[in-house]
């Protein structure tokens, strides 16, 4: 697969346009070369063919030439394997860093013959640099959505990058492939720190002391989470064969939880973002009235779905270089 060619020649020489919509693969946007095996195998066919004329040999012409038609054949069907191809990027879900972005993308075969063995494939091309791909046929006028996984290393950003659609189809002589790039990208989030307990509310109660967030009223009962405290697992409820629930409080009124950058003693920022990772989630999952603290950012408490997506957004991106 172009191995005789330095990877920055073959980048820079088939470099892709970025697309905003769908892509039809045309004759202009299709690249085949041999593969390893049809370079043996056309190593094979110059040694049948001198064979063939060093000892005249009738029926041994027409086998070399019968095989070299194939091999030709071959290459045409690679062609037409991927020719008239539409495809398209969709949406991408938010993940937290160490899982995988899901880059979704739709092949639509508008010809009335099926497609076989496609290679969708995110390279190095890639934020992660790790190599994924999958493999689909599709089927004659019917269109296929496929995610492709790509590993996430950290924060911010990721963006698909350069992915390659290809084909050795049917034999495996000849290697066809054309180069996708989309604007699209996907949001990674922190990942969240191990088991922290939620920082104390910070309005007062009656008395003028500090109460702990979510200890005052019973509320109901929420399925267990990895690292609710043991005193509130409902026993009872389990008892009954409920399964294993948490007793979950609602604040007083007036109660604010602040998750401050200030309130956390870590040395690296990074460090720093988990636990508040950790903490949006947890007071999402209680259904507190909480708000998140930054240095020059800060967002008013709040207690709904959009609320948790805008601080774990705000986490994914503080410190980074503004990104169009």
């Amino acid at each position: 697969m172009l191995t005789g060619l330095p990877q920055k020649f073959r980048i820079w020489l088939f470099r892709p346009h970025i697309a905003d919509g769908p892509v039809t693969l045309t004759q202009r946007r299709i690249f085949i070369v041999p593969t390893r095996q049809g370079m043996a195998f056309a190593v094979v066919l110059l040694l049948m063919l001198m064979g063939d004329i060093n000892y005249n040999l009738s029926l041994g012409y027409v086998l070399t030439f019968l095989l070299a038609t194939i091999a030709l054949m071959t290459m045409l069907y690679a062609f037409r394997n991927m020719a008239q191809l539409e495809v398209s990027a969709g949406p991408v879900t938010a993940v937290h860093a160490g899982e995988q972005a899901r880059f979704t993308f739709t092949l639509h075969n508008g010809g009335p013959l099926p497609r076989y063995q496609l290679q969708l494939q995110a390279g190095s091309a890639t934020t992660a640099g790790r190599a994924s791909e999958i493999s689909v046929d599709i089927p004659a006028r019917q269109s296929l959505q496929v995610q492709l996984p790509v590993a996430t290393l950290r924060r911010g950003w990721l963006r698909s990058g350069r992915v390659t659609l290809y084909t050795r189809f049917p034999l495996g002589l000849f290697y066809a492939w054309s180069y996708l790039q989309f604007d699209t990208r996907c949001l990674v989030y922190p990942k969240a720190a191990a088991t922290q307990p939620l920082p104390a509310s910070s309005a007062q109660d009656g008395s003028g002391t500090l109460g702990n967030i979510g200890d005052e009223d019973f509320s109901g009962l929420r399925n267990y989470v990895p690292g609710d405290p043991l005193p509130r697992i409902a026993w009872k409820a389990m008892a009954k064969e409920h399964g294993l629930q948490v007793k979950q409080f609602s604040a007083a009124q007036g109660h604010e939880l602040w998750l401050d950058w200030d309130a956390i003693a870590a040395p690296d920022t990074e460090t720093r973002l988990a636990v508040l990772t950790h903490w949006v989630l947890e007071a999402d999952v209680r259904q507190l009235r909480y708000g998140l603290r930054l240095p020059g950012v800060e967002l008013p408490p709040n207690s709904h779905a959009g609320h948790r997506n805008e601080c774990l957004r705000t986490l994914a991106l503080f410190g980074l270089p503004a990104e169009s």
